[in-house]
């Protein structure tokens, strides 16, 4: 079975609040045969807490970041230019996925870019994400309204990493983070490109 999907590139520079709005509103209004969307962006500077998100994981609150409490799962990350954001609204019934399932493809779809490039990455079903030599190179977080999913993932590509220092990383104290950039050269419009299709190959060809 074709599942229906479309990409939407939104740009760098996009307003968080604005954005998780529109995905609510996407998810409250879409019906069976809505197809799926995967929206692709930058966002501004921001912290972002999920549902069970705890205060204690800010080590410092002297950088004039904004911190939004939002409906994703997970703990705290940080959002800025440079990191590629994938918002995955996929309607799981349809795709015959569980959220478990979902979050292992998800993972799989990075781990296999990272690979095609010549990078070695793992996941961790204790830490959801992936890493390359113990530190973080994407995280995810979801939430599940109607059996449909919006949140995603987000990909450190090119970006200041200090923000990151100012807090536990996803409620982990010591986990640091690392960027493409650090370890390959590649093209960011390539990046996007790429990596939203090995992660849609992997929802979409890849089902139990």
């Amino acid at each position: 079975m074709n599942i229906p999907f479309t990409i939407k590139q939104l740009g760098i520079h996009v307003d968080y609040q604005t954005t998780w709005a529109q995905m609510k509103d996407f998810t409250e209004q879409r019906i069976g045969t809505t197809p799926d969307e995967f929206w692709v962006l930058e966002h501004d500077p921001v912290y972002t807490l999920g549902l069970a998100g705890k205060e204690e994981h800010f080590l410092q609150k002297t950088n004039n970041i904004p911190i939004i409490r939002t409906d994703r799962g997970g703990q705290v990350t940080y959002h800025g230019p440079g990191q590629i954001v994938i918002y995955v609204l996929v309607d799981l019934k349809r795709a015959g996925l569980s959220i478990r399932s979902l979050v292992e493809r998800l993972e799989q779809g990075i781990i296999s870019y990272l690979e095609s490039i010549g990078v070695q990455a793992n996941g961790n079903r204790d830490a959801p994400g992936v890493y390359v030599n113990g530190r973080k190179i994407a995280s995810l977080g979801l939430k599940v309204r109607k059996g449909c999913t919006y949140h995603g993932i987000s990909f450190n590509y090119d970006m200041d990493c200090m923000p990151f220092n100012a807090i536990n990383v996803c409620g982990y104290s010591g986990l640091k983070v690392v960027q493409l950039t650090d370890i390959v050269t590649a093209d960011e419009n390539a990046i996007k490109s790429e990596l939203t299709r090995f992660i849609i190959e992997n929802i979409y060809e890849k089902r139990s």
